[in-house]
């Protein structure tokens, strides 16, 4: 039996189908549907349940949220830690802020994009690496640097993608 399948979600466990993750978010939403500020933490939680937003759960939430689907989309297009298109396993913020970009942010980010075979917001076919820019890691002493998932990567230079992006790799053997 493999643990591996094209979603990008770890198979260590069946994943739940959708009515479930509904379910777990009707919950959400009862804590949260009548807080001043609520929107934000229902769209990350709801994005940790789903993996990413899709436009039925956005009209879900602001349907019963009693608000208008125009603010819920809003808000998940202005802040970048949403997303509404499925996501890899792993993510990949390249920093370009100035102390990156000088240091040689862009080329970091070429040799990333060549590896992969993406561009920037886009997921690997196999949904292993999603690919992000960035502002700041507030590793500005120490760039260019990447982060993926929460592992910073500092003084990164662009010959040593492939060697950096190999334990990302690794299939998930310690749960088999």
């Amino acid at each position: 039996m493999s643990n591996s399948d094209s979603s990008g979600i770890c198979c260590c466990e069946k994943e739940p189908d959708k009515k479930a993750l509904f379910m777990e978010l009707d919950e959400v939403l009862l804590e949260y549907r009548t807080k001043k500020g609520g929107l934000i933490p229902v769209l990350q939680i709801a994005q940790g349940l789903f993996g990413y937003l899709p436009e039925d759960v956005l009209r879900y939430i602001a349907t019963k949220m009693d608000k208008p689907y125009s603010e819920v989309a809003g808000v998940v297009g202005f802040y970048l830690f949403f997303s509404t298109q499925p996501r890899g396993k792993n993510v990949i913020r390249v920093c370009l802020g100035t102390a990156c970009y000088v240091r040689g942010g862009k080329q970091v980010l070429a040799a990333i994009k060549k590896e992969l075979g993406i561009d920037v917001g886009e997921t690997t076919e196999d949904k292993v690496f999603s690919l992000e820019v960035a502002r700041c890691f507030g590793a500005c002493g120490l760039a260019p640097a990447i982060m993926i998932n929460d592992d910073v990567h500092q003084r990164v230079k662009p010959a040593r993608i492939k060697q950096i992006l190999a334990p990302y790799c690794e299939p998930e053997m310690e749960n088999a």
